[in-house]
């Protein structure tokens, strides 16, 4: 089944060019089922990229899903056209009363500043307390899974003494979670990010399950007993080439960074790297969707969400 979205979002193009099957709303209202409702907060700063990473991963099931993009009101991004911010996203005061089956929270270029410092600190606090009553089963990712460990619990962030990036190796801790199902025990996935968490911190919390981690950077994916909050640290989502416009784009910067590991066919930055993580992010963003999101939230989404 297809994922629903705007005809005119840039997104659509690139995934019908990869026979990804995106349905026209005229199609979708004809069809007597309910499209599942994921609301997703992107505050990451290319916007259309990552519009297109996650419509990837959110389209590869038999669901009809229908998306909505987020943004946030106190801050304005600086890296994307104005007319597509308008044409596509919506605000917090425009959702607010409404329900949503499945929320995904991205991650942000902020590692270096103290939350209580980002911008629209208290607008992100504001919609991460409301998706506890208004949505069923939330997605945080990176930057969005360490702010929201430490908002919800507490879990203080912790700095790496260099920047994690590249592809590793994750261990499948829970083997029996519907999350994992048809992983393989060790998965790899990229990673990109200057802080994490630490294991004895999550371990700390009643509630919280660690249930995948890496020996290079500690805990990679966790979630809640109830399965309303899932925290990925990796970026199973990501493009072949995304770690190589970072790596560039920090080059640029002159912050000379490391090349990422295992990333680049022998460390050489000219050859196209070799993607050994997109199957598990299929996997990893369709059972979400299937086992915590469809499989148990309501026909009737509104006013039940939270109760």
């Amino acid at each position: 089944m297809p994922i629903k979205i705007p005809d005119s979002l840039p997104a659509t193009a690139v995934l019908e060019s990869e026979n990804i099957f995106v349905m026209t709303e005229y199609r979708a209202i004809h069809q007597d089922i309910r499209p599942l409702n994921i609301l997703i907060l992107n505050l990451m700063p290319t916007k259309e990229v990552t519009e297109t990473q996650l419509l990837r991963k959110l389209s590869n099931t038999p669901l009809q899903i229908k998306v909505e993009f987020l943004q946030t009101s106190t801050y304005t991004p600086q890296h994307v056209d104005s007319q597509h911010m308008e044409s596509f996203y919506t605000t917090f005061d425009k959702v607010k009363n409404r329900w949503f089956d499945g929320m995904i929270i991205t991650g942000a270029p902020l590692a270096d500043v103290a939350y209580e410092d980002v911008y629209y600190w208290d607008e992100l606090c504001t919609i991460m307390d409301w998706a506890k009553v208004h949505v069923h089963s939330t997605l945080h990712i990176c930057w969005g899974a360490l702010a929201a460990l430490y908002y919800h619990y507490g879990v203080p962030t912790v700095e790496y003494p260099e920047k994690l990036s590249g592809i590793y190796p994750n261990r499948v801790l829970k083997k029996s979670s519907p999350l994992f199902r048809g992983f393989d025990d060790v998965f790899q996935a990229p990673h990109s990010r200057e802080v994490g968490v630490l294991e004895e911190d999550v371990r700390k919390v009643p509630g919280l399950e660690l249930i995948a981690d890496s020996e290079a950077g500690g805990p990679t994916i966790l979630k809640t007993t109830d399965s309303k909050y899932f925290f990925a640290l990796c970026h199973l989502e990501y493009d072949s080439d995304t770690l190589a416009l970072e790596y560039q784009r920090d080059l640029e910067k002159g912050i000379n960074p490391h090349i990422p590991c295992n990333y680049f066919p022998d460390d050489d930055p000219s050859k196209k790297p070799v993607v050994n993580w997109r199957s598990a992010g299929q996997l990893l963003f369709s059972n979400w969707l299937n086992y915590y999101v469809y499989q148990s939230t309501p026909y009737d989404i509104g006013g039940h969400v939270g109760k």
